[in-house]
């Protein structure tokens, strides 16, 4: 009697278990980031400017 018993409830376990179903995982997108490089041209052009206004000042 305690085997039956034990069954049962091992069978309602296992029932409530797979009550969902199978449901396919969702896969997310795969996100790609730019690295911006960062130019130091912006400050060069600039400071050789300068030292050559200055290189003709003097």
């Amino acid at each position: 009697m305690k085997k039956i018993a034990l069954a049962a409830a091992l069978s309602v376990a296992a029932s409530s278990a797979f009550a969902g179903g199978f449901v396919e995982p969702q896969i997310e997108p795969e996100v790609i980031k730019q690295s911006t490089s960062s130019s130091s041209a912006g400050v060069v052009v600039p400071l050789l400017l300068l030292l050559v206004i200055a290189a003709a000042a003097s």
